[in-house]
């Protein structure tokens, strides 16, 4: 019989970092806070992306086949929590963010990040309350040196 409270405590131990995925479709953009990042190949260059099944950024994906994902840096839980509230409760989260359009993907970049990858979806796997987005590296930029951001320094859980 599974443990309930030992799969959550050691679910919880798998490092994370934390990201915020920039998605468009057509005109519309929109940003979430991820957590269930990892690369997944070197070539070609692949990115695995979990997204919520029922976010409005996962229908923008499916739509528009496209991701990018900005590396935020160790001190920016800030920026991290103003991107996790769903999009229908805080409205245009970019309203006072300074970004760019990613140059491959038209997808949102944070500026005020340690950089970005953008991402065309070549596969997904939909099983559970996620789907497993599988992108290819199509563009990338550095803005600058520094430690990334991680979930464990932030004192949040998400996950188990």
């Amino acid at each position: 019989m599974l443990d309930e409270q030992a799969k959550k405590t050691m679910l919880r131990k798998i490092p994370h970092g934390l990201y915020i995925c920039g998605v468009k479709d057509g005109d519309d953009v929109n940003g979430f806070t991820a957590s269930w990042v990892m690369q997944a190949s070197f070539t070609p260059p692949l990115v695995v992306n979990c997204v919520k099944n029922d976010s409005s950024s996962h229908a923008m994906v499916k739509s528009s086949g496209v991701f990018a994902l900005s590396v935020l840096e160790d001190g920016q839980k800030e920026m991290a929590a103003k991107f996790f509230k769903p999009l229908r409760r805080a409205g245009n989260k970019f309203e006072d963010v300074e970004f760019e359009i990613g140059p491959e993907t038209g997808c949102p970049v944070i500026k005020d990040s340690l950089g970005y990858v953008e991402c065309k979806v070549v596969g997904s796997v939909e099983h559970g309350d996620h789907t497993v987005f599988v992108g290819e590296v199509v563009g990338a930029g550095v803005h600058r040196e520094g430690k990334a951001l991680n979930l464990e320094t932030t004192g949040w859980n998400y996950g188990g």
